[in-house]
């Protein structure tokens, strides 16, 4: 029996060599998406609220446009959206994610077993 091998890959998008947007922020932001709630995302997610908001607002800030909308609370509660930006982030983001997915999926077996 031969080692256990793995082909693992992971797509980030940088901005000035820092990371910006990546599989964890996609999830945050469909976890937004979902639950119309920052806390609610971060809690679901295991993350604390502060990280939470921090990503969001480094996002706001670094992206061409907002990705997410904060209403803060009052009579009618607080909530979170994701912008029209947001929304085609993210859905751009899971696409060519898939599609790298699938590529490497066609050469894995190939790969690994040249290692």
């Amino acid at each position: 029996m031969g080692t256990p091998k793995d082909l693992k890959i992971r797509c980030w998008i940088d901005i000035d060599g820092k990371k910006f947007f990546g599989p964890g922020r996609a999830q945050l932001l469909m976890m937004i998406d979902k639950n119309g709630s920052l806390s609610k995302a971060a809690k679901e997610m295991g993350m604390s609220y502060r990280k939470a908001w921090s990503m969001v607002e480094d996002m706001n800030l670094r992206g061409q446009q907002p990705y997410v909308e904060l209403h803060k609370g009052g009579t009618k509660g607080g909530g979170a959206e994701l912008t029209e930006t947001g929304k085609k982030v993210l859905s751009t983001f899971l696409k060519m994610n898939d599609k790298i997915t699938a590529t490497v999926q066609q050469h894995t077996e190939e790969m690994l077993g040249l290692i």
